[in-house]
């Protein structure tokens, strides 16, 4: 595999990613460059590193990872989804009646380092299975998931920001569309690996 490949290999592995970190910007309140910074570089560190454990666990282990991989993000992200749909009925129930406008966002306070490792971990399981697939392709694997990191953490920088701005626009509604964006990102995942959509359809029609 040359390094071109390489490159859009990582682009690839970090869609996930930036669709989460437009998702959780859209949610953060006064974004600051600390707060981007964190998700970007959990996001980042863990992309990169799932591909080198892949790699040291070898074939053995590929047919019990995909078997899981999707299962693990579709639970994890449906959950974090779930609670933030949940967190917005909750915080509607709570204003007076009378009042027209809500808060676009969540308090940064509430992205707790928990939930972006839940996030980081949700969204790099692929990148495991592609780290078994270098091992077998000869790929130098530390220039390689170094690659991987970088473009993801870069990626993720610009997602957030990104979020950020796009929030503003959807007024009061940022933390349900975001639920429903990560129940989606979530069920996307296991769709690829499952094809579930396509076989309801086919049921169906």
């Amino acid at each position: 595999m040359n390094f071109i490949a390489i490159i859009f290999t990582a682009f690839a592995l970090s869609m996930d990613a930036f669709a989460v970190s437009i998702t959780k910007g859209m949610t953060i309140k006064n974004l600051k460059k600390n707060t981007s910074l964190k998700m970007a570089l959990a996001f980042g560190i863990f992309q990169g590193a799932m591909p080198l454990l892949g790699w040291v666990l070898g074939i053995s282990f590929e047919s019990y990872i995909k078997s899981i991989d999707h299962w693990v993000s579709f639970i994890v992200l449906g959950f974090i989804g779930f609670n933030m749909i949940k967190g917005f009925f909750n915080d509607r129930k709570k204003e007076d009646e009378s009042e027209l406008e809500f808060s676009a966002t969540v308090d940064e306070d509430d992205l707790s380092n928990k939930e972006i490792i839940m996030l980081a971990v949700a969204t790099s399981i692929d990148a495991l299975a592609v780290g078994i697939s270098f091992a077998f392709l000869n790929v130098s694997i530390i220039p390689a998931a170094s690659i991987i990191c970088i473009i993801t953490f870069l990626v993720c920088v610009v997602g957030v920001f990104i979020g950020n701005k796009v929030g503003d626009i959807f007024n009061g509604y940022a933390e349900l569309l975001g639920g429903i964006i990560l129940i989606l990102i979530g069920f996307n995942i296991f769709n690829e690996h499952t094809h579930v959509l396509n076989n309801m359809l086919n049921l169906l029609f």
